[in-house]
């Protein structure tokens, strides 16, 4: 688990109000770094989200391995959070761990499942099933 996971986690035990929560997700949001202007393409758009949401990946080598480095961005402010937080839990990481990762779990523990709409489940869930499928894409292409 990432440092900056880990820290969301320690913050999400001591705000106890959903509003602030929320807007703890807004401000995850708002600090990511730009997303370039020619990654939004159909190519990077994710299917199965009522927001537009733009994932960008490439694979770089690292002293474990083959390494997935992510780039998100989200026209909605609370999903631009959600979206950060799929990188907090995805990017940096391993193609060959990223399968294994149970970021539904990680979702439950931040206590995100229960207090978002269905659409915003769904939609979080497609965000993860896309960066797994790519992972395991950039995987074969490498293999």
């Amino acid at each position: 688990m990432s440092d900056r996971l880990q820290q969301l986690m320690d913050d999400f035990e001591v705000i106890d109000d959903w509003e602030e929560r929320y807007r703890h997700v807004i401000e995850l949001g708002r600090g990511l770094p730009p997303f370039p202007e020619e990654s939004r393409t159909a190519a990077n758009k994710v299917a199965g989200c009522m927001s537009q949401v733009w994932l960008a990946e490439r694979v770089e080598t690292g002293p474990q391995g083959l390494v997935l480095r992510l780039q998100g961005d989200s026209d909605a402010l609370i999903v631009k959070g959600l979206v950060a937080i799929a990188l907090m839990i995805f990017d940096g990481r391993r193609l060959s761990d990223i399968e294994a990762i149970d970021a539904r779990a990680i979702f439950d523990r931040l206590g995100l499942s229960g207090h978002l709409t269905p659409q915003r489940a769904n939609g979080l869930m497609a965000m993860v099933a896309r960066i797994k499928a790519d992972a395991r894409r950039l995987a074969e292409g490498a293999a």
